[in-house]
């Protein structure tokens, strides 16, 4: 029969284990606890580890604040153009700091990416599709998709909810018709031809731009050395000018030399000839060369042989002088002197 103080202990371990089992509660690492009672947000929130709680009145909710990804799929886009396209999947990677939770979720509730990056996603892709065609949307402005959605999002977050960063969104590539698909693959190849044959062109032209510029390397080259060859030569005329001066002038200056020699001597010899050849001097040379003559002419008409040339008159002195040179030379030359009468 059980007593009244077991039945209480055991109300009493129930209850215990009821309030421990709904009050006592686990906040993961990277995470942020909030609360709230009746309804209401607690002011209180909690960091990582084991918390206690009033059980059936107060609950909570885990709030990530690590690095997390967004992904927002089947988003439809209308272009400009009246063409409707899909994006399967944007994913967009945030980052919600601890101590903007608490704001963050009592103005816009535990759920705050929903209405801050879900819907605004959706906002931001379809304002860009409505001002682009199908065509800037899915080839030519494509790659900026991404980038104009980050930018778009942070900068209403920074008004909206300060604390919530966006570090980079990803967008793939939308789904478009299937006809228009064909044809964009059709223009693709028509693309990847004509990219083949202006890459095989510029490869010609560069293959003609290299010989060019090869012929005209060698040209130069054949310049330079026809330029070297030529002053080479222009040097060795000129060396050779140079030489030939050198012995004109080499020539000249003997020759002035012996020019000047000879009139030195000459000169000298006739300073000597005119100390010699005195008057007394000459009067003794012809009075020898008379003397050796072996015929002597007397008569009353020949002038006095010997005379004194100092008391000739020079009318005298020279006709007497030529007898005797004509005399002189007949004698030379081996013939008879003439007879004067």
């Amino acid at each position: 029969m059980t007593t009244p103080s077991a039945v209480v202990a055991a109300i009493a371990a129930v209850m215990l284990f009821v309030i421990c089992n709904f009050s006592l509660h686990k906040i993961d690492e990277g995470h942020v606890g909030i609360y709230y009672r009746g309804g209401a947000l607690l002011k209180e929130t909690s960091t990582p580890g084991f918390h206690m709680m009033i059980p059936f009145i107060t609950t909570f909710r885990s709030m990530q604040v690590t690095l997390q990804t967004d992904e927002v799929k089947n988003v439809p886009c209308g272009t400009s153009g009246g063409v409707m396209i899909y994006f399967d999947r944007i994913e967009v990677v945030n980052i919600l700091t601890s101590n903007s939770v608490y704001d963050i979720v009592r103005n816009f509730t535990a759920d705050y990416d929903k209405a801050l990056i879900f819907n605004k996603v959706h906002h931001e892709l379809n304002q860009f599709c409505s001002v682009h065609n199908l065509h800037e949307v899915y080839i030519d402005l494509f790659d900026q998709i991404d980038e104009n959605l980050k930018t778009a999002l942070q900068k209403d977050l920074n008004v909206m909810a300060p604390g919530l960063y966006i570090q980079a969104v990803r967008v793939t590539k939308p789904k478009i018709p299937e006809t228009i698909r064909k044809n964009y693959e059709l223009m693709e190849g028509e693309k990847t031809k004509l990219l083949i044959a202006v890459q095989r062109q510029k490869v010609v032209e560069k293959d003609a731009e290299t010989e060019r510029k090869k012929a005209v390397i060698e040209a130069q080259k054949n310049a330079e050395v026809a330029k070297i060859q030529y002053e080479q030569k222009i040097m060795e005329k000129e060396s050779l000018k140079k030489m030939s001066l050198l012995e004109d002038d080499m020539a000249f200056s003997r020759a002035k030399t012996r020019a000047e020699s000879e009139a030195y001597y000459y000169k000298q010899l006739a300073e000597g000839n005119k100390l010699l050849l005195t008057p007394e001097y000459l009067e003794l040379k012809k009075l020898e060369a008379i003397s050796q003559n072996s015929k002597i002419y007397f008569g009353s008409n020949i002038p006095t042989m010997f005379m004194d040339s100092s008391q000739t008159s020079p009318l005298e002195k020279k006709t007497a002088t030529s007898h005797l040179d004509q005399t002189f030379d007949e004698k030379m030359n081996g013939k008879e002197p003439a007879e004067t009468s």
